[in-house]
């Protein structure tokens, strides 16, 4: 059976565990609508459009 021949350091483990190496983007598109970037297969933020139809009414702020 195979066995460590060293004990492995907090420091090693804890890299390996680490999530820093995984360093990519998250898929953002631009918004066909109003042309904002958002993230992929949600509503737009700034329009309310999801797959080119209307979902959520987006109002002005009121101050």
């Amino acid at each position: 059976m195979a066995v460590p021949k060293r004990k492995v350091s907090k420091a090693r483990r804890d890299k390996r565990r680490s999530n820093v190496w995984k360093l990519e983007l998250p898929g953002m598109s631009k918004c066909p609508k109003c042309g904002a970037f958002n993230l992929s297969h949600r509503v737009c933020k700034t329009c309310g459009y999801y797959g080119g139809k209307a979902v959520l009414t987006v109002g002005e702020e009121k101050a």
